[in-house]
């Protein structure tokens, strides 16, 4: 699928991978990009892709990503200035971490993962992603209906790519149950709508980064990054963002990647 001429939806941009995807589309030749983010940062971004291309094809939209009629409101306002969205990349996410069981020394009670946590990242980084895809083969399918076109066939050209954010820590990891629950999750969304979403024409991959360098894992602290993350990475780094960014242009532009993609950089967790 080429990327030029598209138009993309990328939710999470105000900053870590959803801004790095912004710009490498951007230089990709994307004809318009919907940015979405809960932060007033993605209108830094809008600006940063507009400076670069030297012309206005990014425009932010500032909201919730589990609200379904700013979700609509995004779609609609896009598709009439631009035509139908063929890439969307759901980025947002959001950590909660904690133990799953934690025992007080003092009492020797058990305290539970808060249901609350579950409940809020399971919104963000399962459900959000999965409806904003939707939202796009949705639109895909109503579009094809009106022309009168039934199921894709080969001769078409791909009508669209979904790249859901995965990670490494689908595998599991000490203190995100409910993070890596969500990330293994999108692994099996992303399975279903390919079987279903290719009926339109629509593709759906997921990549699984590992520590990339955002402020989400930042925020985990230099020491535990230092102690936790380095040791067992292969280059010895966190990943940059501009790689996670150019590998989710690799998997949208070429139609014969399908599945999932590890960008994990050597990363394993400690037994």
């Amino acid at each position: 699928m080429d990327i030029q001429g598209r138009v993309a939806v990328i939710t999470g941009a105000g900053g870590g991978i959803g801004r790095a995807t912004s710009l490498a589309l951007a230089r990709k030749g994307v004809k318009a990009l919907a940015l979405v983010d809960r932060s007033d940062a993605v209108q830094e971004t809008a600006a940063q892709v507009n400076d670069l291309i030297g012309r206005p094809i990014a425009r932010a939209f500032l909201g919730d990503v589990t609200d379904a009629a700013f979700r609509r409101e995004t779609f609609d306002t896009t598709s009439k200035e631009n035509g139908p969205v063929n890439i969307c990349v759901p980025a947002a996410g959001i950590t909660r971490d904690a133990l799953a069981v934690k025992v007080d020394k003092t009492t020797g009670r058990a305290s539970l993962y808060p249901e609350d946590f579950f409940h809020q990242v399971t919104e963000v980084n399962l459900m959000a992603p999965v409806y904003w895809a939707l939202e796009m083969v949705a639109r895909a399918a109503e579009d094809r209906h009106r022309r009168g076109l039934g199921r894709w066939k080969p001769q078409e050209r791909i009508q669209g790519t979904i790249i859901f954010i995965g990670s490494v820590s689908s595998q599991g990891n000490k203190g995100q149950i409910a993070y890596a629950a969500t990330k293994a999750g999108l692994e099996g969304a992303a399975a279903t709508l390919m079987k279903e979403g290719i009926f339109h024409g629509i593709r759906c991959a997921v990549i699984h980064p590992g520590f990339t360098d955002t402020p989400m894992v930042r925020a985990l602290g230099e020491e535990y990054i230092a102690k936790n993350i380095l040791p067992y990475t292969q280059l010895q780094r966190l990943i940059r963002t501009d790689e996670i960014a150019d590998a989710i242009c690799f998997m949208i532009s070429n139609s014969a990647v399908s599945g999932e993609l590890w960008a994990d950089a050597g990363w394993h967790p400690a037994s």
